[in-house]
């Protein structure tokens, strides 16, 4: 028997809430259809790939009048990719719908992420297993995985374990690439008439899986407030000791949402936003330049500290960067087999026949880079063929060339101050964080409510819950077709059919409370301190949810 702390004992007890219109059972909901969709972009392409899921309307459920009789379902499922707070609570409320349709339902879970289901490694949940689990954080129930599915042979094995144990429906749990993988295995089992259906859910902290009916991907809540507690933890000590700047990178490698919902919650003196970066053009010494202009400013007030947030993929959105990683992504695939650089003896023969074979202007900027990034940017890739960003320790370029910006204006006379810089990154510390009473009670509804997409015969959809600034009896529960969430993009030198990734809006109202506030944080030190979560206590403190989703929602309802 596992030891648990209080905490843990008094999370299992947690019922999480559930939409009005699901609180009746699976077996008490009728489901209104609306008007055909089609993809974000690339509608005739993505017509194409996926000739048998296309154009489906978004659905809504509502308690029904009558109560119908639930058939027997074998169910599998599947956490994909980067842990998330929540997961677990989302195999809950899955395992909770369909045993509560009918009790002889099965769910099966598929070991180690989309592997599991290639492999035929799974467990079957009972009651005592899943009650384990509940409302905790990480992807430990069944584990994760990173691998794709995509091929015949990967789709076949699938169908032949699904088979096996009669499995009639699969749900994913996972972000924009894992929720491709459920359209393209959607698309396959209907095509080859197999009966099996398949519903994604939306998963990822970096907050980029989202549109008008997925306001917000499950475990951003609890990550950001992770996050922003740490983050108010630095402000309070640098506010303290007076001595050091911090330079933090947080995660987010395709958008900024951690890093700007972070900053909304604490109030640093610099915060950069990749897409605001990579808008206006601007270098890498222009940033530089930015972030010294601030620091010489508080230096001049006597404040020889501060806070800066840097988004863990911001490298990959100045353009002279992003330019040069693409120019490198496309030879690395080449130079990964080339027996002069597989066999090259010392790390600098690397650098010379990578600078070498990359364009001219891309090669000055490689050879501008301390050897310290340049080295990361050879460093292993990731499933696409792309750089790790992750990897690369943006942090510390941004102080090694403040430094030396600083020191300049010290020998011009320009900068008095004196600059002691400390570096963090805060990625992992999120990922598995207790969840917090909102991801709890939402997670557990897309789960639960995955469930009635099945009961409704429905295939290659996303589970969908809105109206989430509300309290959440109030909350829509729904589905929104995959394809509709689609455009093609590069990968692997080839195009593909991908799930959009959405980014932070530069004229939306949650980065616009951002620059409005950005001088007077820069100069002032308005910190705050957001603390712990909280999972007892008022609503004001324990319910409420992200700034983002609020100012989000707010602008939407003024609109309506």
């Amino acid at each position: 028997m596992k030891t648990l702390s209080p905490l843990q004992q008094e999370r299992l007890k947690y019922q999480p809430k559930l939409p009005s219109s699901l609180s009746k059972g699976i077996n008490s909901l009728e489901m209104i259809e609306g008007e055909a969709t089609q993809s974000v972009r690339d509608q005739e392409q993505i017509k194409e790939l996926f000739k048998n899921t296309y154009g489906k309307p978004v659905v809504t459920f509502k308690i029904s009048d009558s109560t119908q009789t639930s058939a027997q379902r074998n169910v599998g499922v599947i956490l994909s990719g980067g842990q998330a707070p929540g997961g677990h609570n989302v195999i809950a409320g899955l395992y909770d719908a369909l045993k509560q349709a009918n009790s002889s339902n099965k769910l099966y879970g598929f070991l180690g992420g989309p592997s599991g289901i290639i492999d035929g490694k799974y467990i079957e949940f009972t009651d005592e297993f899943m009650d384990q689990y509940r409302n905790t954080g990480g992807f430990d129930i069944i584990g994760s995985g990173r691998t794709k599915l995509e091929t015949e042979e990967q789709f076949q094995k699938s169908l032949a374990v699904c088979k096996k144990l009669n499995i009639s429906a699969v749900v994913i749990i996972g972000g924009d690439d894992s929720n491709t993988n459920a359209a393209l295995l959607a698309e396959w089992f209907v095509k080859n008439n197999t009966g099996i259906q398949v519903i994604g859910c939306p998963k990822t902290i970096d907050g980029d899986l989202k549109n008008d009916q997925i306001e917000i991907s499950f475990g951003f809540d609890t990550a950001t407030k992770t996050y922003a507690e740490l983050i108010g933890n630095i402000q309070r000590d640098a506010n303290s000791a007076k001595k050091y700047w911090h330079f933090i990178k947080i995660m987010g490698r395709s958008a900024s949402h951690v890093a700007l919902e972070a900053a909304l919650q604490t109030q640093p003196n610099i915060t950069l936003i990749s897409e605001e970066v990579e808008a206006k053009k601007m270098s890498l010494e222009s940033i530089v330049n930015y972030m010294t202009d601030i620091i010489v400013r508080r230096a001049n007030m006597g404040k020889n500290f501060g806070i800066a947030v840097i988004p863990e993929g911001l490298i990959e959105f100045i353009p002279e960067m992003k330019s040069m990683i693409s120019n490198l992504n496309d030879i690395m695939a080449s130079l990964e087999t080339d027996p002069s650089f597989v066999n090259a003896t010392t790390i600098r023969d690397k650098f010379d026949i990578v600078e070498n074979r990359l364009d001219e202007d891309n090669a000055k900027v490689y050879n501008s880079l301390p050897a310290i990034i340049k080295g990361q940017l050879l460093a292993d890739r990731d499933p696409h063929g792309n750089v790790q960003v992750s990897k690369i320790e943006t942090e510390k370029l941004l102080i090694e060339m403040i430094s030396t910006r600083l020191d300049e204006l010290k020998s011009q006379g320009d900068y008095i101050g004196k600059f002691s810089a400390q570096s963090h990154f805060f990625g992992y510390e999120g990922r598995c964080a207790f969840p917090s009473n909102f991801d709890a009670d939402y997670c557990y509804s897309l789960g639960y409510n995955a469930f009635a997409l099945i009961n409704n015969g429905l295939t290659g959809y996303l589970s969908s819950v809105r109206n989430l600034t509300q309290p959440a009896s109030e909350w829509i529960a729904g589905g929104v077709p995959l394809t509709m969430m689609m455009n093609m993009e590069k990968r692997h030198g080839e195009m593909k059919p991908v799930i959009q990734k959405a980014l932070v809006k530069l004229d939306g109202p949650v980065f616009k409370q951002l620059e409005a506030n950005r001088e007077e944080w820069a100069m002032n030190d308005r910190y705050l301190f957001p603390g712990a979560i909280q999972y007892f206590g008022p609503s004001c403190v324990c319910d409420v949810t992200t700034c983002t989703l609020q100012l989000e929602r707010a602008k939407e309802l003024a609109s309506v």
